[in-house]
């Protein structure tokens, strides 16, 4: 076993309670690698020995981000439709099916070599754990290339057939596939299913098309994600409780009633609301009310949703910046929204945080502490430190398996 020692840390956020405040942090502090795994956080003065050195001098380290929601495996380009939006179109979730030919006529190294750029852009802003899903392929040869695509670039994988109704396809009969066929050719390639359970859309699924999917799914042994509640008020909420989603994601537009239903469950360790700012930026859309999601006790994160419709970003400090000056959250609560919240939104524990056994998945910041990620945005300050002996992918291996 080599150790590694990390020192010149001027502000380490650990979330580990032996270390002071919320965010578990300590100053002027060091950290020992071991085999890929933290093994000691500390200050730099009790720093024990190590084979290797390498000092940060002065610099903030946090847990890697892991960004819980993106659509990474797509090809074409959806700028016009962007421009459209901004000139006062509204996004209704039709401009999908262009994306969907183009992906479906890519061929797979084309899309391997795209989601991968996309993957690497992450990870220079210091991503280091990323869910991709499915979704731009609507048919079963597609959707299963998509899972293999993401698969070289994560575990966390997420089966979105139910994405869209296809244009010219019977409603009932893209259910039937998406429950049958197609679940069965890429329920081996994910670790979650998904459904973009948006009833005032003509091209999502409603509440009982929606059941179905995660029914079905869960039945296949998948963790179950719910798209919901992003285009107006609607089930997607209730649903991630009922069924016990991991997590609901979007959450734009929630009522008294779902903000009550997710609280109480969020003590039994119910779905975590994933908030994903940058839609809203992207779709001049109202954003989510973080602040009273996290007053009535839920547990929030923070992703991207990179996509090439309605966010073609994979920064991770961007969403931090705009949950704090539009969403109500402090710095520290969107830190924590951004590494510890998406973890428990992928129900993974060995990420998130730097506490002794987990992963050693480090991000450095080119400033003295975790608050110039909102203090000073769109600066590049985030990168990930590549330690000896690590990779850039997550192989699949390490996940653990969805709750049954």
């Amino acid at each position: 076993m080599t150790a590694h020692l990390v020192t010149g840390i001027g502000e380490l956020v650990t979330f580990d309670p032996q270390h002071p405040g919320p965010l578990g942090v300590a100053e002027d502090a060091a950290l020992v690698v071991v085999d890929g795994h933290v093994a000691w956080t500390g200050p730099r003065a009790a720093a024990p020995a190590a084979d290797t050195h390498q000092d940060l001098d002065g610099a903030a380290v946090l847990p890697g981000f892991v960004d819980s929601h993106t659509h990474l495996v797509f090809a074409g380009d959806r700028s016009a439709e962007f421009e459209a939006r901004s000139a006062g179109l509204r996004y209704t979730g039709g401009g999908i099916a262009t994306t969907v030919a183009a992906t479906r006529a890519a061929s797979t190294d084309r899309l391997t070599a795209r989601a991968r750029a996309l993957a690497a852009e992450a990870r220079r802003q210091g991503t280091t754990t990323i869910e991709v899903k499915s979704g731009y392929g609507l048919d079963v040869p597609t959707e299963e290339r998509l899972l293999r695509v993401a698969r070289t670039i994560t575990p966390e994988t997420t089966f979105l057939g139910a994405h869209v109704v296809p244009d010219g396809v019977d409603r009932s009969d893209y259910l039937a596939l998406v429950t049958g066929p197609m679940l069965a050719a890429c329920a081996p390639l994910a670790r979650w299913a998904d459904v973009f359970c948006e009833p005032g859309s003509p091209v999502a699924f409603d509440e009982d098309e929606s059941r179905t999917v995660l029914a079905a799914a869960a039945a296949a042994g998948l963790g179950l994600r719910v798209h919901g509640n992003q285009l107006g008020p609607g089930p997607g909420a209730r649903l991630a409780v009922e069924l016990g989603a991991a997590s609901v994601d979007h959450a734009t537009h929630l009522s008294d009633g779902d903000v009550a239903g997710l609280a109480d469950a969020a003590a039994h360790g119910g779905p975590v609301v994933t908030l994903l700012p940058g839609v809203e930026l992207s779709t001049r859309s109202p954003f989510p009310d973080a602040r009273r999601l996290l007053d009535a006790g839920i547990e929030v994160a923070l992703a991207t949703d990179c996509n090439p419709g309605t966010c073609y970003s994979t920064s991770m400090p961007l969403m931090v910046a705009l949950a704090v000056s539009l969403m109500g959250m402090t710095t520290g609560e969107a830190v924590r929204a951004a590494t510890l919240a998406g973890a428990r939104a992928l129900r993974r524990d060995d990420v998130g945080h730097l506490r002794v056994g987990a992963r050693a998945d480090l991000c450095v910041l080119d400033a003295p502490s975790h608050r110039h990620l909102a203090y000073r945005p769109g600066v590049p300050l985030a990168r990930t430190l590549e330690l000896p002996g690590r990779g850039h992918v997550e192989h699949p291996s390490p996940a653990p398996s969805p709750p049954r």
